[in-house]
């Protein structure tokens, strides 16, 4: 039980997937936006990259591995969460038109989120077993969560700011985001 803790906290904190490995920078910098659309992202990726790892895992273990597949598994991969964000994005169109219309382009954006490929193939490449798996997909999806969450919340407050012409939009994201990176930096102490 430990040992799946250690895991949690090291993906989502320590080994931020966003803020240590820089992947998955493109919807966190688009959807941010709004406090709304990041916690619905962060929902949907959280689903994705949880059963995604499990999946991954699974065919990993069963399929690839034992009948000399594994060069497969990158392709293998993506075809999974492609399959799997196609479900989510029926999913919201069906129940939730108004939040799939706000997430845009950046839901479909999930199938090639490298956060999402970049786990199932870190999980395979540390030889997690399957539940080692999905509490890492899970525990690095909360991690994606809380850093776009945050970003959208730094974003609000900076609206009602002012700003310099010439640090607007783009240039104070950026450094925002830079900071928060730093800021997590501070977890890389931590121990269990």
């Amino acid at each position: 039980m430990t040992s799946l803790i250690i895991i949690i906290v090291s993906c989502a904190l320590v080994n931020n997937v966003v803020l240590n490995q820089f992947l998955g920078i493109c919807s966190f910098l688009g959807v941010s936006k709004q406090m709304k659309a990041s916690a619905s992202l962060g929902g949907a990726v959280i689903f994705v990259l949880t059963i995604a790892s499990a999946v991954a895992s699974l065919l990993y273990d069963y399929v690839l591995e034992p009948f000399g597949l594994d060069y497969m598994k990158t392709i293998v991969f993506i075809l999974v969460i492609a399959a799997l964000v196609q479900i989510v994005e029926m999913f919201l169109k069906k129940t939730s038109p108004g939040l799939y219309k706000a997430l845009g382009i950046y839901l479909p954006l999930i199938t090639t989120n490298c956060a999402v490929l970049g786990v199932a193939l870190t999980n395979v490449q540390d030889e997690y077993n399957f539940v080692e798996s999905v509490v890492a997909g899970f525990g690095t999806a909360v991690g994606y969560t809380i850093a776009i969450v945050l970003l959208a919340g730094i974003r609000a407050r900076l609206d009602e700011e002012s700003i310099p012409a010439p640090f607007r939009g783009a240039p104070v994201v950026l450094l925002a985001a830079a900071l928060m990176s730093i800021a997590f930096m501070g977890f890389g102490g931590l121990s269990l």
